[in-house]
């Protein structure tokens, strides 16, 4: 298995627009963390522009399906998604998530 990043753009004003969807996104963001396949998840910015997820998963087409199925894309709030190979070459674990 390779990491596989995903990265996502949100409409302007996201951290007000996403509350009605946010227990639904984490969620789904949970089960895909549970099984193993997504080993880090998380909003880029103060106020949130995007976010950036990786993966490890056996094929990259897997992204696809948590793309299809993350309430905020089904939302809308979403505007764009690029699923990349990541050729990790450094690595140290990182502290507990802040949820």
């Amino acid at each position: 298995m390779a990491p596989t990043a995903l990265i996502y753009d949100y409409v302007d004003g996201m951290l007000e627009r996403r509350a009605p969807h946010r227990e639904s996104h984490l969620a789904h963001v949970g089960r895909w963390s549970a099984d193993g396949r997504l080993r880090m998840a998380g909003a880029l910015g103060d106020a949130p522009e995007g976010a950036l997820f990786v993966f490890e998963v056996d094929d990259p087409a897997a992204v696809e399906e948590f793309v299809a199925a993350d309430p905020y894309v089904e939302a809308g709030l979403v505007t764009g998604s690029r699923v990349v190979a990541w050729n990790l070459v450094a690595h140290q674990p990182l502290a507990a998530p802040n949820a």
